[in-house]
């Protein structure tokens, strides 16, 4: 029963926040922080109507000043109620074109100056990636990736795509490893606390001066410290 009447809840949550974020984008399109707004505005509500206890341990987006390069693990369609939270200021994601053909989401997706890729598009989503770099680059503004390319449903860290890496290091700006505890694996939207969920950054890795060549072993560099992170707030979220 509260498993459902949490859904309802939910699902009234996001079109009230959407109609907030769809004006908020309208009245100032295409502005680097819509996407921290709506990303605020989708998750602190709804961490409350399921139950689901955030503890936040992003310090270095404090102390990093922009541009740099988000790279997040991806786990299921609740993270946009989840690591919506942790948006940092002026970030954009990367995201596939399809995406702003969602009723409400999409457009405010679009709205919220959020980069579309046309994946099937080889030009197109090459176009789009120097786009991204001359975003980072003249518009103090940072972006957000799913390095993994779609969602891993809590089973582990999935291969990283190159994109993410390819752009930080045309910028020459940093990579923020950012990870998210296991949640879609222990959430329990039929209990009244119904799961704790730790966020945490990692220290920044600087790309100043590598090459593509270098990008297999950045990649690894990253995902491997991530695998060892998610781990580390999976034991800390199962502690009594």
């Amino acid at each position: 029963m509260l498993y459902l009447l949490r859904l309802v809840l939910i699902g009234i949550h996001f079109l009230v926040a959407s109609l907030i974020n769809l004006v908020v984008c309208l009245a100032r399109p295409f502005n680097p922080d819509n996407s921290r707004w709506s990303g605020w505005m989708y998750s602190a509500p709804a961490l409350r109507l399921l139950g689901l206890s955030m503890r936040l341990e992003t310090e270095d987006f404090k102390s990093l000043a922009n541009p740099f390069v988000v790279v997040a693990n991806h786990q299921s369609n609740w993270d946009l109620f989840v690591v919506g939270y942790s948006v940092p200021r002026r970030t954009v994601s990367l995201g596939k074109k399809s995406l702003k053909w969602i009723p409400f989401f999409g457009q405010i997706y679009w709205l919220a100056g959020n980069i579309l890729i046309d994946r099937g598009n080889a030009v197109k989503a090459k176009a789009a990636m120097l786009h991204t770099t001359r975003v980072m680059q003249e518009q103090d503004t940072s972006i957000w990736v799913f390095a993994e390319g779609t969602r891993n449903l809590g089973r582990g860290l999935l291969p990283f795509k190159k994109g993410a890496f390819q752009m930080a290091i045309n910028a020459g700006v940093p990579i923020v490893p950012l990870c998210c505890s296991s949640y879609k694996s222990t959430m329990r939207l039929n209990r009244w606390r119904s799961g704790n969920i730790i966020i945490k950054t990692l220290p920044p890795i600087p790309t100043a001066g590598m090459t593509l060549d270098d990008m297999p072993a950045l990649m690894e560099q990253c995902r491997a410290q991530m695998v060892a992170c998610i781990a580390e707030l999976d034991a800390r979220v199962s502690e009594p």
